[in-house]
């Protein structure tokens, strides 16, 4: 085995979609304002009172210009042709072309905690309902974690390696990380590296509320009425996480063809740490968190007092939110009161593979603009009176670096720093 090269790994472009936005752009204007994207579910039918979901506005793969009705009939796991749209508009932001040079060292990693569940309900309910024979041979294809990235080489005509990082709630992280190493390794010279996630029917919606993970709204619960106020991080009257569509690719580039290329770096990747819980399928581990951040730091080749900003897991969970702020309180001590910590889940909901790649996203905008996004829908819990959560509103604030947290069911745990260029 050839030994690593070190390469130093930088974020050159990235893109998302999110319930607050079809495209980034549109997603960073909304998020700055403090705004949440929450709606009840118009997706599917459901009589569960886990109704409020973060739905993609304006998403419409029928009006891909580079798909026909045929092709959006036949791949209908949305997080497929999703994939495409995101990696093709990473790609422009970026500014790389994808030639006979580019393409054979261009990998793409995208992962996704539940597939395409929607591409199998339409394969069931066509097998009930018609019979077997109209159950779709596109069926097995749309399942296949790894077609989305192959879908997207496609399109635009890469090469190198493909696969699915499946690390649940981690995977944009995982992703990242893996991405980052065959860079740094010498495998490639740029890595589409994210997640999407697409996983909006009624069995899921129902699966997350019958294991009491997802918020059930009441008429005395304060998004009744308000729908964008369920997904409330780290507050005093959290209840539960906000399910939500949506994906995010990164761009990741070799120093060299950064240079060569005339790209522009926008952040560097600059350490990863990632554990296993063997603990529990759903219920976080303290100790192991801490490692992993410990670890990305470690990486990183920094102190902890270099962090200048943590975006959070914060899922909007009892449970899970008092143990991240405790094992940030065990990696950071006292200067944990001087970081500004908040949890983009508080305005995009959680959207599970997609989830990491998405904030990272976010975060290195907020790095590159010196702003960071508000943990929204915030009432102060005594018990995190010692941290700075941003409460409501986005604040000016320099960073520098910054480390952002995952946690996925299973007890994985994938946690990355980034640096300013």
């Amino acid at each position: 085995m050839k030994p690593p090269q070190n390469r130093r790994v930088f974020v050159v472009g990235y893109d998302a979609a999110t319930c607050l936005g079809n495209t980034f752009a549109a997603t960073w204007q909304r998020a700055v304002r403090g705004e949440a994207g929450f709606r009840k579910i118009t997706r599917c039918e459901t009589t569960s009172r886990s109704n409020v979901v973060g739905e993609i506005p304006d998403w419409h793969p029928e009006d891909l210009p580079f798909i026909d009705k045929r092709d959006c009939r036949n791949w209908n796991a949305d997080y497929v042709l999703l994939t495409m749209v995101l990696c093709k508009q990473a790609l422009d932001h970026a500014g790389l072309t994808i030639d006979a040079h580019t393409g054979p060292r261009t990998a793409c990693l995208v992962g996704s905690a539940l597939n395409g569940t929607d591409a199998y309900r339409i394969a069931m309910g066509n097998y009930l309902t018609q019979g077997p024979t109209k159950v779709s041979p596109y069926l097995l294809p749309n399942l296949c974690a790894n077609l989305p990235s192959g879908k997207a080489g496609m399109l635009l005509g890469f090469t190198g390696p493909i696969f699915s990082p499946q690390g649940a709630c981690a995977s944009g992280n995982h992703a990242i990380g893996i991405g980052a190493r065959m860079i740094r390794d010498g495998e490639c010279d740029f890595v589409l590296a994210g997640g999407v996630e697409t996983c909006l029917t009624p069995e899921i919606v129902q699966g997350f509320a019958n294991m009491w993970a997802t918020i059930k709204v009441g008429p005395n619960d304060r998004a009744f009425n308000d729908p964008t106020q369920a997904s409330r991080p780290f507050s005093v009257d959290r209840r539960g996480i906000v399910l939500g569509e949506g994906g995010g690719i990164l761009v990741l580039a070799a120093e060299e063809a950064v240079t060569a290329l005339n790209l522009k770096p926008r952040a560097e990747v600059l350490g990863v740490g990632w554990t296993s819980d063997a603990h529990h399928f759903t219920l976080p581990n303290q100790q192991t968190i801490v490692r992993a951040i410990g670890q990305a730091i470690e990486d990183a080749q920094i102190e902890p007092t270099d962090i200048g900003y943590v975006n959070a897991h914060g899922t909007s969970t009892q449970k899970g939110d008092a143990v991240e702020i405790e094992s940030l309180r065990e990696v950071f001590g006292s200067s944990l009161g001087s970081i500004p910590v908040s949890s983009n889940k508080s305005q995009i909901g959680h959207t599970l593979g997609a989830a990491a790649a998405i904030e990272a996203a976010l975060a290195i905008e907020g790095m590159q603009q010196g702003i960071v996004l508000p943990t929204a829908n915030h009432i102060p819990d005594p018990a995190f009176a010692d941290v700075d959560l941003v409460p409501n509103a986005a604040r000016r604030h320099r960073y520098t670096t910054f480390l952002s947290n995952a946690f996925g069911f299973g007890g994985t745990n994938c946690c990355i720093v980034f640096k300013e260029i």
